[in-house]
Parts: structure tokens; C-alpha cells; sequence
């Protein structure tokens, strides 16, 4: 579940509450929290957390076997759709969005972390896009927020190498803004601290900031090339493989097909 709170005046906190999966996002989790930002436009900052040692480790892997068809196919993914419209909303969000990362942000987690506006990150938290472990193809928007905010070469990095980062390294390429060992007080002071300010300054500067960013989003003909790459390594043997060989806690073996 997401546990919805108004800690302050003007503030909420959006805590993904499932420690037992490591806070794992599921399609049901994505549309619960979008729910939630769609019905509070009003508010000054919002905070996003994980209950637990983890902030979020990806998504609900098991899940997502199960939705493709297990090593059978033929399935179809509730995940992807759902995850994209919750960064959606993110982004769209009239109000500064905070990352609280308190632990691991893996895979989907760190990509929401990415969508977010700020992020305060734990000094031990591990960060890292495992896709290419997996045989998963990001999306060409969550390509484009990753490697705008931290720029092409720390995403080819962490996307071609499938490789963890350090705290220090996510800082030196502008994904943490700040470093705390109790990351939901300080990203709640932050955001307590933006709710004083005026407004329509800080809305403005974040749609603003939005635009300037909007300005590497690529034409259809890109889009539709990139979509259709996610959409092959979808349908492939070699993201049965990477599933099943998560679940059965083994290397994979990736044919290329």
C-alpha cells in the first residue's frame, strides 16, 4: 500500500509501504500513488518514501514473470503502463516532488527517484538500473530524464554496464542533492522549507525547468524506434531467462534473441 500523510501545512508524504518486498512496485502500487498526486495539485512539496531499509528495489519481479507468461510467453506487462503514468504525474505535479531514498532505489525504484525533483539520499543507500541483467528495455522517456539529469556518460554507465553506484558518485552526477542518515526528516525539512516560499515561484520555475528539459525529447519516428526496441526485448527469450534465472537466484544466459 501507499500510506498517504499532511506531516505539514502545505506538505505530503507518500510512504510505499511494503518492507516485506523491499517496497517492490507493482501496477496497483503505481495507480495508488498517482491517485494520490492527482488529488493534492494543491499542495507546496510532496515526499516520496520507503518504509523499511529500502526505498524501492525495482518492480514486483515475481509479478512481472507472471504477467509475461513465465518461460510459456504470451502474456502481457500491468507493470510498464502504470509505472509510466505515475512519473507522469511526477513530473507534471504543479509542486516540488522529493525523494526521500532511504535505502536501495534499484532498477523502477531509481527511476522514480529520477522523475522526482529532488533527491536526499541515505549514505549507504545502492543505486542502480539493473535492466540489462534482466533482459528489460527502459523506456525512451525514462531514458531521457536519466541521462538529462545525470548526463550521457553516468547513464551509459549505469545502463550498459547494469552496475550499483556509490552515494558519492550519484552526487558528483547531480542525482543527489542531498546526503542524510535520516532522509525522510531532512527531505521533510527541505519540503517544509519550499511550502514558506512563494508559490507561484516555485511552480513556475518547475514547469520552467520542464520545458528546458523537454527540449532533448525526441520526434516520433525516435520515439517509435526506441519503442519498438523496448517492445522486442519484451517479447524475448532472453527476458524469460533473465526472469526465470532472478527467481531461481542464478546467473542468466543470454542468447540475444
Amino acid at each position: 500500500m501507499i500510506r498517504w500523510e499532511l506531516p505539514h501545512e502545505h506538505v505530503g508524504l507518500a510512504t510505499i509501504d511494503r518492507p516485506e518486498r523491499r517496497n517492490a512496485l507493482n501496477a496497483e502500487l503505481c495507480d495508488e500513488l498517482r491517485g494520490h498526486l492527482e488529488r493534492s495539485q494543491g499542495l507546496r512539496a510532496v515526499v516520496i518514501t520507503g518504509e523499511g531499509v529500502a526505498f524501492c528495489a525495482g518492480a514486483d519481479i515475481i509479478r512481472r514473470a507472471q504477467d509475461t507468461g513465465g518461460l510459456e510467453h504470451g502474456g502481457g506487462d500491468t507493470f510498464r503502463p502504470a509505472f509510466e503514468r505515475v512519473l507522469d504525474a511526477i513530473e507534471a505535479h504543479p509542486a516540488p516532488v522529493i525523494a526521500a531514498v532511504n535505502g536501495a532505489a534499484l532498477g523502477a525504484g531509481m527511476q522514480l527517484a529520477v522523475a522526482c525533483d529532488l533527491r536526499v539520499v541515505a549514505p549507504t543507500a545502492a543505486l542502480g538500473i539493473p535492466a540489462a541483467k534482466l533482459g528489460v528495455l527502459l523506456s525512451a522517456p525514462n531514458i531521457r530524464r536519466l541521462a538529462v539529469l545525470m548526463g550521457q556518460g553516468a547513464a551509459r554507465d549505469l545502463l550498459l554496464t547494469g552496475r550499483t553506484i556509490t552515494v558519492d558518485e550519484a552526487r558528483e552526477h547531480g542525482f543527489a542533492q542531498r546526503v542524510s542518515d535520516d532522509t525522510r526528516a531532512t527531505a521533510l525539512e527541505v519540503a517544509a522549507d519550499i511550502a514558506k516560499l512563494a508559490p507561484l515561484s516555485v511552480h513556475g520555475h518547475k514547469h520552467a525547468l520542464n520545458i528546458v528539459a523537454d527540449t532533448t525529447a525526441l520526434d516520433d519516428a525516435a520515439l517509435a524506434e526506441i519503442r519498438a526496441r523496448e517492445e522486442a526485448a519484451f517479447r524475448s527469450a532472453d527476458l524469460q531467462e533473465g526472469l526465470a534465472a532472478f527467481g531461481e537466484k542464478r546467473p542468466p544466459k543470454f542468447e540475444g534473441r
